[in-house]
Formats: C-alpha cells, sequence, structure tokens
C-alpha cells in the first residue's frame, strides 16, 4: 500500500511531467507562429514567392507595368532578363493611364518588346472603350497583340449577364482588329474566366493569373502567357512588379509581333 509520502511524490512527479511538457508546447507553438510570421513577411516583401517558374521551360520573361509602377529605369530592366512589358495604356471609356506615352517610349528605346493593356469595365460600352484605347496607343509593328484586361478586381460593381458582357466585348474586339489587325488577347483570372468566357472566344489567346501554383483551367484551355506573381522586386522598378512568362519558344514568341 502507497503512504501519503509516496503518493505525494507521485503527484509531484507528475505535475512535473506535465509542465515540462506545456512548457515544450508552448515553445513549439512559438516556434511555429514565429517562423509563420518570417513567412507572410518574407511574402509580402517580395523575398519568396509560390511560384519559381522553371528557367528553361520558360526562358521568355517580362512584366506588366503602369503608373503605380511609377519611374521606370528601363535602362535597369534590360539586364533583369526582362523580354517583354505589357503597358497600360487605358482603362474605361475615358481613362488614359499619365505614364503609358513615357514607358510606351523607353520600353522601346531599351530594346522591350512593348504591348498594350486596357482595363475592359462593365460600366461603358465597348465600342466607347475601344475608342479610347485607339486614340492612346499607335499602331506599330513588332509589338504584342492588344492585351484586354478582364477581372472583377478595380471593376464597376454591375453585374452583367454573359450574353450582355459577350455582345460588349465582341463590339470592343472588332474595332480593335479594324485598327490594329491583330486579334487581341485576354488577360483573365479563373474566376472571372469561369463566368464569362469558359467554352467562348477560343480562338484568342489567354494572358491567366495565378501567383501561388502552376495554372490549369477547368476546360484544359491552352495559355499563352502566365502572370506569376505581383510581388516581384527588379533592378529599375521601385515599388512591386508582375512577373511573366511566355509559355513558349523563341519562334512562337517572334510569330505574336507584328
Amino acid at each position: 500500500m502507497m503512504t501519503k509520502k509516496g503518493l505525494k511524490g507521485g503527484n509531484e512527479s507528475h505535475n512535473t511531467t506535465v509542465k515540462i511538457i506545456m512548457k515544450r508546447i508552448v515553445v513549439f507553438c512559438v516556434i511555429v507562429v514565429s517562423l509563420c510570421t518570417v513567412f507572410v513577411v518574407f511574402l509580402y516583401f517580395g523575398i519568396l514567392r509560390f511560384n519559381y517558374p522553371d528557367r528553361k521551360r520558360f526562358p521568355i520573361r517580362g512584366i506588366d507595368v503602369s503608373h503605380h509602377q511609377q519611374s521606370i529605369d528601363w535602362g535597369k530592366l534590360r539586364h533583369e532578363n526582362v523580354r517583354f512589358a505589357f503597358i497600360k495604356a487605358t482603362e474605361g471609356g475615358d481613362f488614359k493611364d499619365s505614364l503609358f506615352v513615357h514607358n510606351w517610349h523607353q520600353a522601346q528605346h531599351a530594346k522591350i518588346v512593348r504591348g498594350a493593356y486596357h482595363f475592359f469595365t462593365f460600366c461603358k460600352p465597348g465600342k466607347e472603350q475601344a475608342q479610347n484605347f485607339i486614340e492612346t496607343v499607335p499602331k506599330e509593328p513588332h509589338t504584342l497583340p492588344p492585351v484586354i484586361d478582364l477581372e472583377f478586381g478595380g471593376n464597376c460593381q454591375a453585374r452583367p449577364s454573359r450574353q450582355a458582357f459577350l455582345k460588349e466585348l465582341t463590339d470592343y474586339i472588332d474595332e480593335i482588329e479594324r485598327v490594329y489587325h491583330q486579334a487581341p488577347m485576354f488577360y483573365l483570372t479563373y474566376e472571372f474566366y469561369d463566368q464569362y468566357l469558359q467554352g467562348e472566344l477560343e480562338a484568342y489567346s489567354i494572358w491567366i493569373r495565378d501567383i501561388f501554383k502552376y495554372p490549369r483551367l477547368q476546360d484544359q484551355r491552352k495559355w499563352d502567357f502566365w502572370q506569376y506573381s505581383n510581388r516581384g522586386k527588379l533592378k529599375g522598378i521601385e515599388t512591386f512588379v508582375d512577373l511573366n512568362v511566355f509559355h513558349g519558344d523563341e519562334i512562337h514568341f517572334m510569330k505574336l509581333l507584328q
């Protein structure tokens, strides 16, 4: 039979063991939280990212920029393996990016292949938006196809039916093709594609956004460009910048240019 002294000693040993276990749990939790915090901070400041596209598979790399990138030293970008740049030109029916003209000419001077993009809004007719783009972007040879930026983020609150949206989008495309003699390309998020473009206008190329993983559309539709990061850091740009790759070789890339 255990004496009171033995019982007391057993309880003390048990309590000591519990305290040790609790301390270890606390230390483990602190380490986990600290590592998670460091990981999030590294992601935020662009030190780490989710995607690292293989350079052998995706040798042709580029960026997309707007006035949000402020003053860009395009000369320095030539040494950052930047082969192409999509430059914001317009948005909606009347907005013109304040730095488009400067970026357009400086990218050409730096021998970086250029393309212009338009942020398509739900709140303006397609023809009106096309006219805004046409007034802003010069018709020049050896440029990438005009891009139509299609996403919910930053768009107006209207949510037209698929039929109504496709009508306005087709009106925009018709005007762009008439002037530039190039088929435009769609910049897309998964959400927008699934709601409005899955199974539609399949002759047009896609530039897909996926900053977390290798992109795959539900219907296995092919894409030509991949925006794989929105917090890239490059010499020549003080702010974060979107990073992209072309899904193809040099021959296919050159075929896009006119």
